[in-house]
């Protein structure tokens, strides 16, 4: 097995331990794995229980945003932590970005104690507008930042870089929390990148997304000390939708030697083999992984692309986007690991219990 170590040199030994385990299963396995929101906190992980007898392996959140505007229906989909959940009718709940916060890290100390491995995102307003984001703020599509005003998020000194600044210290804050309990996650800051819908996305080149992403992992890691991390590097598999068009991998990598692990997320059942293939070309032997998904992999998908290391449905697309046999057979799929299949006792001893 080439085990490649974290690209933090400082990481801590839990992040050491559940890297070498992605290794360890990588091309035999996949961990299952299922996003929640932080209205409903783990209500899909608690759904597929229901549905299979299993729990997912991986549990997935958000340090989220919170909405404003006048059109809340059009987002309720990516979960603003002062929605309802996006399978019940819109409304808005007493959720705050503090207190939807306090009620993310509330739930991940519990799912860690019960064995889940750990991922997170972040949802990220444009940075002068904090936490409260409308159409614009967020969702940019053809309004995405020009090449002055990146130029300034980029560059330190600047008044928007300060801002940026501020939100990312606000973050790492509560990942520092984690860290002090020991708990090892899996991130993936900023994704889909090479699309067009966030602020973030479709910014090419060294100067580009590249520029931002490296920011982040100094400002997260040299400054803020932050070494339970994993860094993914989480793109969407390229598409040719019309108006929602998703671009080659290779034209947002920031360098293999920020990245513990390569991911790519995949809707609409577009499992082209394409997207496994060459984000592996990519990855350099380093691990890949489905870190968004609408339908499951199907067994004969885990088949025919043997390197992903873990899928994770978001939220309800669980039932939205699956029939209940599906999910039952892909879940009692031999290769697919789920809680139930991993044992972690000291927090360094990642193991498979086979089916």
């Amino acid at each position: 097995m080439t085990y490649f170590k974290p690209v933090n040199p400082k990481a801590t030994p839990e992040v050491k331990a559940l890297l070498k385990f992605l290794y360890e299963i990588k091309g035999k396995y996949i961990l299952s794995g299922q996003h929640n929101y932080v209205s409903s906190r783990s209500k899909w992980t608690e759904q597929i229980k229901e549905m299979t007898g299993q729990l997912p392996a991986v549990w997935g959140g958000d340090f989220g945003f919170c909405y404003k505007g006048d059109n809340p229906q059009e987002y309720q989909h990516c979960g603003p932590m002062n929605l309802t959940d996006p399978s019940e009718p819109v409304a808005y709940n007493n959720i705050t970005p503090e207190s939807g916060r306090e009620i993310l890290l509330d739930e991940i100390e519990t799912k860690h104690k019960q064995g889940h491995i750990i991922t997170l995102m972040w949802h990220s307003c444009f940075p002068p507008d904090e936490n409260y984001c409308d159409y614009s703020d967020l969702w940019t599509w053809d309004r995405r930042p020009d090449k002055k005003t990146w130029e300034e998020l980029t560059t330190p000194g600047t008044e928007l870089y300060a801002k940026w600044e501020k939100g990312v210290d606000l973050i790492s804050g509560y990942l520092k929390r984690l860290q002090e309990k020991k708990i090892p996650i899996i991130w993936r800051p900023y994704h889909e990148m090479n699309g067009l819908w966030f602020w973030w996305c479709f910014q090419k080149g060294e100067q580009g997304f590249a520029k931002l992403y490296k920011n982040l992992y100094n400002r997260m890691v040299k400054h803020h000390k932050l070494n339970n991390l994993i860094w993914v590097w989480n793109t969407n598999a390229p598409r040719d939708i019309p108006g929602d068009e998703a671009y080659e991998y290779k034209d947002f990598f920031p360098g293999i030697d920020y990245i513990d692990v390569l991911a790519a997320d995949v809707y609409s059942d577009d499992y082209k083999q394409s997207h496994h293939d060459d984000l592996l070309k990519l990855a350099e032997g380093k691990p890949v992984s489905l870190a968004e998904v609408g339908g499951l992999p199907d067994v004969n998908i885990i088949d025919e692309q043997p390197q992903w290391t873990w899928f994770m449905v978001w939220g309800n697309y669980i039932i939205g986007a699956n029939d209940p046999e599906r999910v039952k057979r892909v879940y009692d799929y031999d290769k697919v690991l789920n809680l139930e299949n991993i044992k972690n006792e000291t927090g360094l001893d990642w193991k498979v219990i086979k089916k």
